[in-house]
């Protein structure tokens, strides 16, 4: 909000981290200004290709409204037209986490608002010295610590090697994560993800058990749920946020129907430490 003049108490409101925190909660809560960030090919009514290795060039992320599904805007890399193609790892309150559509533990990270058309570029991190097999990022905003965080996890499969890095908004640095439980230390491997409320969930593959590992971002913990007995393939598993809380969407083989291309999906939600 800017103001030509205001008064002095108008001044000490609008300053105070009080009045950002309670607009904020008033706009989670009530899902003012929510859209929807969405992957798509610039031609809506194109039939895509998934086999097409020019698919990908073809595609926009954009915003439309949540509720009439409307195209609001879309969006180009902050960078830049040379810098077209980009993956999207989280957003929250507006901002959006980019970075390279195929992370590598070096690849550059910009926290970006395309409405105020401000970009944050988090130093690069000193923790991290050998080349890892596989990296996962994710962002989003942690309300316990009121902060906004980056998660990213790092590991070598033929080795064990395991590596976690958070960064944090408020403090502009990274910090090495040097404690990992037991379970973690086993080949292992690591396959979808989500962020909510400052916690990064993944499926990660035991083999033949399938997990859904947490790291709390603010306190530094992680947990274990395993998954139903039901899953058996992680390929056609998907890990999401729906009403607050953690599900996994489990796509069945296709199966006979009127309609053709349609499958069922299997919907688990997670509920007191069990699905």
């Amino acid at each position: 909000i800017r103001f030509l003049f205001t008064c002095k108490s108008w001044m000490d409101l609008i300053g105070s981290s009080s009045f950002v925190s309670t607009h904020l909660h008033r706009n989670v809560t009530k899902h003012a200004h929510v859209s929807l960030l969405c992957l798509h090919h610039q031609s809506f009514e194109c039939q895509v290709d998934p086999d097409d290795p020019y698919v990908g060039q073809e595609l926009q992320w954009s915003l439309f409204c949540d509720e009439t599904f409307v195209l609001c805007s879309k969006l180009s890399h902050p960078l830049g037209s040379t810098e077209q193609y980009y993956g999207i790892y989280g957003s929250s309150n507006g901002l959006v986490c980019i970075s390279d559509e195929i992370l590598n533990f070096d690849s550059p990270i910009y926290i970006w608002n395309p409405s105020v058309r401000k970009l944050r570029t988090p130093p690069l991190s000193t923790n991290i010295n050998i080349k890892f097999s596989h990296v996962a990022l994710q962002f989003g905003f942690h309300p316990g610590v009121n902060d906004y965080k980056v998660v990213r996890m790092l590991c070598v499969h033929k080795d064990n090697a395991f590596a976690v890095e958070v960064y944090s908004l408020s403090t502009d640095s990274w910090k090495m994560v040097e404690e990992h439980p037991l379970w973690l230390k086993c080949t292992w491997q690591n396959h979808r993800g989500t962020f909510y409320n400052g916690v990064a969930y993944h499926i990660i593959e035991k083999f033949p058990l399938f997990s859904i590992m947490s790291f709390d971002s603010g306190s530094e913990k992680f947990k274990e749920f395993i998954a139903p007995d039901a899953i058996s393939c992680w390929s056609r598993l998907y890990i999401e946020v729906y009403k607050d809380q953690i599900c996994l969407l489990y796509y069945l083989r296709l199966f006979h129907c009127e309609e053709e291309g349609m499958s069922q999906i299997e919907f688990w939600v997670l509920q007191e430490k069990r699905w």
